[in-house]
This record gives C-alpha cells, structure tokens and sequence, in this order.
C-alpha cells in the first residue's frame, strides 16, 4: 500500500527540472535538453528488484531471468522516452505485459506480495503512457 501511495504522485509528475544559465559561475548550467524518465527508470528497478529477491529468497531461476529480462526491457522504454517523449511502445508493451501475467497470478492466489505490487505498477504505469498517447498532437 505504501508504495502506491508514494508511486502514485510520481506517476504524474514532467521530471524535468529547469536549469538555469544566468546564475553566478554557471552552477546550474544546462547540460542537456532531455527530460529523464524517472517514473520509467524506477519501475525497471522495482521489476529487476523483484526478480533478484525472488531469487535470493525461494532461489527461483525462473523470477530472476524473467525479472531481470522485464526490468532491462523497462530501462530501455525509460531510456527511449528520455530521448523522445513521444516513443512510449517499448514501455508500454513491457507494462501492459506484464500487468496481464501478473495480475493473473494475483487474482489466482490473492497474494499481494509480488503479484499485486507488480501488477498494480504496470498498471499505473500504463495509464500514465496512455495518456502521453493520447496527448500528443495528432499528425495531419
């Protein structure tokens, strides 16, 4: 629960951070114009996570590969989104897949812990992609 509570805000925010040039020795000089991802870049570490204490745990091979695969196609929709807001197709098939596994395996078991965490990031994190998509302007 207490992730929702602080992923949710998250969820919603630009994550760009404006950088000043006028200020005195340029401590705060733009380094580039590219708004980070960091909604994205934390979901890949919470699916990656998961994996690896899957493993570490119940020494689950299968948790790990599958956490670590998901998590590292995560970072990549991070990382495409980061260069072009508007290339979200990676992060949200990764999403969308796997809040269908996950949330499959949440509704057979009823278990919060990792199913429904899983499944309700993915599901957060479509809803946010869907509505990039829906957004953005319309090419004619």
């Amino acid at each position: 629960m207490l992730s929702y509570l602080l992923l949710a805000p998250l969820l919603f925010l630009n994550g760009s951070v404006a950088l000043h040039t006028d200020r005195p020795l340029g401590l705060f000089a733009s380094v580039s114009n590219m708004t980070v991802d960091w909604v994205g870049y934390g979901y890949a570490a919470l699916v990656a996570s998961g994996g690896v204490v899957g493993y570490v745990k119940a020494g689950s091979v299968p948790s790990l590969a599958a956490g670590l695969l998901f998590g590292g196609l995560a970072g990549y929709g991070a990382y495409q989104i980061s260069n072009d807001p508007n290339n979200v197709w990676v992060s949200l098939v990764t999403s969308g897949a796997l809040s269908g596994l996950m949330g499959k395996r949440f509704y057979a078991s009823r278990k919060f812990m990792p199913a429904g965490l899983v499944a309700g990031a993915s599901l957060l994190l479509v809803g946010k992609l869907s509505l990039t998509l829906l957004q953005r302007p319309q090419e004619s």
